[in-house]
This record gives C-alpha cells, structure tokens and sequence, in this order.
C-alpha cells in the first residue's frame, strides 16, 4: 500500500503512485450543455407551431389570414359613377343625320325616329365627301372631345353597333349620325331605352365589409 493511501482505505481507492484519485466521476459539462440547448430548440418550435395554430383557427396573423375572410364576413356592392361627367339627356343633345349611303331617305327618316325617341335635331342630309359611301359599318357617331364619355355614349344607345370617333378641332356641343352602308333601322325603342337606363346607373363595384 501507498504511503498516500488513508488508514483503513484500499481496493478502488487505493492510492498507487503519487497522486490522490479523484473520490468521484467527473462531470459531463458538454453533455448537459448539449442536452440543454436540444431542449430550448424543442421548446420554441413547440410554441411557434402552437402560435400558428392559433392563427389558422382564429384568422389572425398575417398570411394566415390572408387564406378568407372571418366566418360572417363577405362583400357588398357599392356604385361607382360610369364617367365623372354628367350625362345629358337626349333634350340636351343636338344630333344632325347625314347619309352617307346609296339609298335615298334614310337620313331623314332617322332624324325623325330619333325626334321621336326626344333627341334634338339639327342638319339632316347627304353626308359630306370625307364620308360619303365610306362609312362600311351601320353608323359612325361623330362628336367634339367633350362628347367622349357625355353626349356619344347616350346617342350609341340608339344603334350600338355604331362606330364612336371624337375630333380635337371640332367646334360646338352637337354631335353627328351618319349612316353606313350596313344600317338598317335604330334600335328597338323598347331595347334603347333599356339601354338608357342602363347606362344612368352607376356600376356597383365589390367592397369589404367594414370589421372584417
């Protein structure tokens, strides 16, 4: 036996050399470091996917949310004005019929449709050489730039096949008729004034409902 072992001490702790052994193990420090951060990372995956189930089932967070609208939630229609100029009436339009066709009396038979149906009208006759036999489709409608979204869209109610053309150097509010080579008759006044109505109202435009 050592001379450095107790008195009454042997077997595992018996000394050998000179040195005393250690009376017990030593600690793992890096195993329970380890074990330590495993179990933090576990921990907060558990909660981020806990947060996220929340959200799923009560439609909060970001894109969560994103997936519908809150249960009762849903859209309404609200009107948006057409144009922000007010359109005319058909008294408040001065519409002048040119032919522009091979066939006699068209233009003034228009004309007088379109009195009927409250439009005004100015110049009824042959169209001038710019247009004369060169209008292929039913109708071109002809106005200044001002009656783009105003006096046209009224008087296109009439035949809506008609062909809408604006010019930059016209002068006055009237706008012009003229009849092409593919014209037959106006519009059936049951179907133009439906038409007219149509165009009167605003279009309703799809909106959230407010709290949701």
């Amino acid at each position: 036996m050592s001379m450095l072992t107790p008195q009454g001490m042997g077997g595992q702790y018996r000394i050998k050399g000179n040195k005393y052994p250690r009376m017990r193990r030593r600690r793992r420090r890096g195993r329970f470091a380890a074990l330590g951060v495993v179990s933090l990372v576990a921990l907060g995956m558990a909660g981020w996917g806990t947060l996220q189930l929340i959200d799923v089932f009560t439609g909060g967070g970001g894109e969560a949310s994103a997936v519908g609208p809150k249960s009762g939630c849903g859209t309404r229609a609200t009107p948006s004005p057409t144009s922000t100029a007010p359109l005319p009436k058909p008294a408040g339009i001065t519409v002048n019929v040119f032919n522009a066709t091979t066939r006699s009396g068209l233009a003034k038979k228009t004309a007088d449709e379109l009195k009927k149906r409250g439009f005004k009208i100015g110049e009824v006759g042959n169209a001038t050489k710019e247009y004369d036999k060169k209008v292929k489709g039913t109708a071109l409608l002809l106005g200044p730039t001002a009656s783009l979204n105003t006096s046209l869209p009224v008087l296109a109610t009439q035949l809506t096949t008609a062909e809408r053309r604006t010019e930059t150097t016209r002068k006055g509010a009237s706008v012009d008729f003229i009849i092409g080579n593919a014209f037959k008759d106006l519009a059936k006044k049951p179907t133009a004034d439906k038409a007219l109505t149509a165009l009167a109202k605003p279009k309703p435009t799809a909106t959230d409902k407010k709290g949701c």
